[in-house]
């Protein structure tokens, strides 16, 4: 799959069956996220490969927002240094990598960036890091419907040249 089609038709998925994510595609997924630019190439995170049951089972339990957490094949926690640039750097390595595993059609979700201080205890990410987010990964528990997204129309999110000249392709 090339990378816009990826795009044009990943989706966020909450409902997953039990069946694990192969070991090397998570190494890919993996690799995509290390693999990604950064400011000034500060690679500021840090990935901790999830694949337990058990462990997963826990993680669902304590993410506010992920409790989709529990069905997945594996998640993959993002911490970040506390620098200027972190937030930005990692979102980037984690689209990076939900892109890669759409392409190998596995399907994600992000949980994240409030109430995960549980996840970061039981997870032993050190106090000088922060959990930025743990994205779920596994197979879709329904067919993907890929691209049904509703999204706006081009002209209403982009303008050309300055805000409000309306964009033409």
């Amino acid at each position: 799959m090339d990378v816009f089609e990826a795009a044009r038709t990943v989706l966020a998925v909450r409902q997953y069956i039990p069946r694990p994510v192969p070991p090397a595609t998570a190494r890919r997924i993996l690799d995509a996220g290390r693999l990604t630019g950064s400011s000034m190439n500060g690679q500021p995170w840090h990935f901790v490969l999830v694949d337990s049951p058990e462990a997963l089972e826990g993680l669902g339990r304590v993410a506010a927002t992920g409790r989709f957490i529990s069905q997945a094949g594996m998640a993959i926690a993002v911490a970040i240094d506390k620098t200027e640039y972190a937030v930005s750097d990692a979102s980037r390595a984690i689209q990076s990598m939900i892109l890669t595993a759409w392409s190998e059609g596995v399907a994600s979700n992000w949980a994240g960036f409030f109430h995960l201080e549980q996840a970061k205890s039981l997870l032993g990410i050190p106090e000088q890091l922060d959990l930025f987010a743990i994205v779920a990964f596994g197979y879709g528990a329904t067919p993907p419907s890929r691209g049904m997204k509703k999204r706006k129309a081009l002209s209403a999110v982009v303008h050309y040249g300055r805000f409000g000249n309306p964009f033409a392709p």
